[in-house]
């Protein structure tokens, strides 16, 4: 049998999935990760409680005191304009990736980047965030997490060898380690991974980013309050009528989805039009934070207790319209100015208040359910997430008897934005900077096939008693059909290939050769498969090696089987693409006789 070129071996043994043992090292790594990305989310709600103190209290002091308690006079409206313009400087002088709620940047850390994220983001974008929200940012903390812990995974894969595969393996198992760190929904986590994240769905990728996930869960009891952090016992019967209501929450999640998306891009496009660098733009956007805080001041910060309240369904209709108003102005603003901040927190409260006021025309329920599932319905259509946020809302909660109102609520919330909006407000932005992302996982249609489905049958051959003469004139006067051809000895077995290439650069070297096709070839490496491989295989080894057609062996034998070229591989996908495109049905009614 010939040899084969190093670049294009035969792929491993067959089977369900194709982890290997460094797998072990991957999840080994992931604890570390974990440990650090809690102790990161820690010292970001930390630094967001000083900034808040020293902002609205004129306290060096890291106890949680709401805004709503502080210095809320006219001369507050400037106190988001300070803080934004610190960002603006920040992100100027330090680094531009700090501006944003941190998931897209994440997402093409992942796709573009080759999961690499330097030192300086990994510090800069806590503490960015820290005195955006402490400002009176109306963000949420989790989009900076789940950045920095990203960071840090990245950070700790780039000082080690590992391709570009484990290090995203890692990026994004810190990123759920964040966000476990900061709620305590270590399943939601690893989902927003899968969902959003990973791109993939290999044992490769899950488990080390479960691993990390259930470290952060297993740290954070000893540095934060164990248990849901929105703790809920609510309950709602789940009949046919309650689907029907779950769905129109839904439907009025994915519509406000689609204001909030647009919303947000239209102020970034009225930034761009600005005659001022974008340094400037984040304090602009806090003018407007200063301002809605005077009109609302509970529209200001993370807002966990606005979410607390609606839980609870302790505010009355005009409150919580104001607040949804108020926020959702001054986040767009911000947000779409360029500041920092995260969008899980706030969807939250968007999500509950839609809840909360559509609640007197819905069925009876405890107070603050409609709320709660407003709540998962808005992050799961806004994000593209509805695993993800059906598990948020249940671990936010503590509550199983949400599961199936949230999951209904999240699916008609899902079908209108992916209907009626091509990108979510996290790939908009990515798309804005000239980048396409595809979030659908299918498996590859070349690894349903085997080789012995698409190769070509009989195969038009070389003898290897041919002189490169014959050859060269073989190609240059017989007007070949194939740019390749195997040549066999004479028992039949494959001993090289002969390109179009090759009979030219004979060709070009004058004198005719009249050396055979067997010495011309004698110790050139071959590229070549076997029958019961894969198609994904063979199409792997052409692409790695630059082979536009690769002859088929027996295993046994060597002899020649078939021969896979480029065309073969395209037919067999224009087969797929004609099965997915051709509707028909097979069973009919019986036509009556006439």
């Amino acid at each position: 049998m010939p040899p084969i070129s190093s670049s294009a071996k035969p792929g491993l043994r067959l089977g369900d999935f194709t982890t290997d043992r460094r797998v072990v090292l991957l999840m080994g790594l992931a604890i570390p990760v974990g440990l650090a990305s809690v102790a990161a989310a820690w010292l970001l709600l930390r630094l967001i409680a000083l900034c808040t103190n020293l902002a609205y209290h004129g306290l060096f002091s890291f106890a949680d005191l709401p805004i709503t308690t502080g210095r809320l006079g006219l001369g507050s409206v400037f106190i988001p304009v300070v803080g934004c313009l610190i960002i603006g400087l920040m992100a100027r002088y330090g680094s531009e990736k700090i501006r944003g709620h941190g998931i897209p940047e994440a997402m093409e850390a992942i796709l573009i980047g080759k999961s690499r994220i330097q030192p300086k983001v990994a510090v800069l974008k806590p503490v960015s965030s820290a005195v955006s929200i402490g400002t009176g940012g109306p963000f949420g903390a989790e989009g900076p997490i789940i950045m920095t812990g990203g960071a840090i995974g990245s950070l700790l894969a780039q000082t080690i060898h590992l391709d570009d595969g484990e290090r995203k393996t890692l990026l994004v198992a810190g990123a759920a380690a964040g966000m476990t760190a900061i709620f305590g929904t270590p399943l939601a986590a690893v989902l927003l991974a899968v969902e959003l994240l990973l791109f993939e769905w290999k044992p490769r990728s899950f488990l080390p980013v479960a691993v990390a996930a259930l470290v952060a869960a297993a740290t954070r009891a000893f540095i934060m309050e164990p248990g849901p952090i929105f703790s809920y016992a609510g309950a709602l019967a789940f009949t046919p009528w309650h689907l029907v209501a779950c769905a129109a929450v839904g439907v009025l999640a994915g519509l406000g989805s689609g204001v909030l998306t647009s919303l947000v891009y239209a102020a970034e496009d009225l930034f761009e039009k600005l005659p001022i660098h974008w340094m400037w733009w984040p304090a602009i956007g806090g003018l407007a934070i200063g301002i809605g805080g005077l009109i609302e001041p509970a529209a200001l910060g993370v807002g966990y207790d606005n979410i607390r309240h609606m839980l609870a369904g302790d505010l009355a209709f005009q409150a919580v319209l104001v607040l949804l108003v108020v926020k959702v102005a001054i986040w767009s603003i911000a947000l779409g100015s360029g500041t920092s901040g995260g969008v899980l927190a706030p969807l939250l409260i968007f999500g509950g208040a839609i809840g909360a006021l559509a609640s007197p025309v819905l069925p009876q329920a405890d107070p603050g359910f409609w709320a709660l599932v407003g709540m998962g319905a808005m992050m799961g259509g806004t994000m593209r997430a509805p695993l993800t946020a059906t598990l948020f809302a249940v671990e936010l909660t503590g509550n199983m008897h949400a599961l199936l109102p949230v999951l209904a609520a999240c699916v008609f919330a899902y079908g209108v934005t992916v209907l009626l909006l091509k990108r979510s407000i996290l790939t908009e932005k990515i798309a804005r900077r000239g980048h396409h992302i595809s979030r659908e996982y299918r498996v590859d249609p070349f690894d349903l096939l085997r080789v012995a489905d698409v190769m070509t049958t009989p195969v038009q051959t070389l003898p290897d008693t041919m002189t490169v003469a014959q050859a060269v004139a073989h190609f240059t006067t017989a007007q070949p059909g194939h740019t390749s051809y195997p040549v066999l000895d004479g028992q039949g077995v494959v001993v090289g290939e002969v390109t179009r290439a090759d009979t030219l650069a004979w060709a070009l070297q004058g004198a005719p050769d009249e050396r055979t096709l067997a010495q011309a070839l004698d110790g050139r490496e071959l590229v070549y498969g076997h029958a019961d491989e894969l198609a994904s295989q063979i199409a792997d080894r052409m692409a790695l090696s630059g082979a536009g057609r690769v002859p088929i062996l027996d295993r046994d034998s060597g002899r020649l089987l078939g021969i896979v070229g480029r065309k073969d591989l395209f037919r067999s996908r224009a087969r797929r693409l004609r099965e997915e495109s051709q509707r028909a049905a097979f069973f009919r009614r019986a036509q009556k006789p006439v």
